[in-house]
């Protein structure tokens, strides 16, 4: 399964925005990830669209979580930027070429399907399984305690206009 690269960069903000105390610009997001800040609007326009993320307008607006870190999975960013869509669709295979399976005989998926069905269930579980709030553990442990500090105090500093 290949994901988009928005995928990334939208979990990075949802990372990030668990240490901001106000919204965050769009902009102010796209300077600290050093990406295109019309990309990264792309990727935090589905995280608003998929109910993640919400953007506050006005002098101090920006965008913000929705809900508490601990209740935004891993797959929900994803499914937000790259959408439900299983990894593998079937095409029937078997029922072309010379040596075809009538389709009335098609009555269940072909064991190849269901391999690649069970193994995208579990990449999702996986998925499901791991909350930005984890993330945000993880790059604490990573970086140490002050890590978020630092954010904070980052995104605190001069804004661009």
């Amino acid at each position: 399964m290949k994901m988009s690269g928005g995928v990334e960069w939208a979990l990075h903000c949802c990372v990030v925005l668990t240490a901001a105390e106000h919204p965050v610009p769009a902009a102010r997001l796209a300077e600290l990830h050093d990406v295109s800040p019309s990309y990264l609007a792309k990727q935090l326009q589905a995280l608003s669209r998929a109910g993640l993320v919400q953007s506050v307008q006005g002098h101090a607006g920006g965008y913000a979580l929705t809900r508490a870190a601990g209740q935004i999975t891993v797959l929900d960013v994803v499914e937000a930027v790259d959408g439900p869509v299983p990894a593998f669709v079937c095409t029937e295979i078997r029922q072309r070429g010379p040596l075809a399976t009538p389709a009335d005989a098609c009555t269940a998926p072909c064991a190849i399907s269901r391999a690649m069905a069970a193994a995208d269930e579990a990449w999702r579980a996986a998925l499901r399984g791991v909350t930005i709030a984890d993330l945000a553990r993880s790059v604490t442990g990573d970086y140490g305690p002050g890590v978020f500090a630092g954010i904070r105090e980052w995104l605190g500093s001069e804004r661009p206009m």
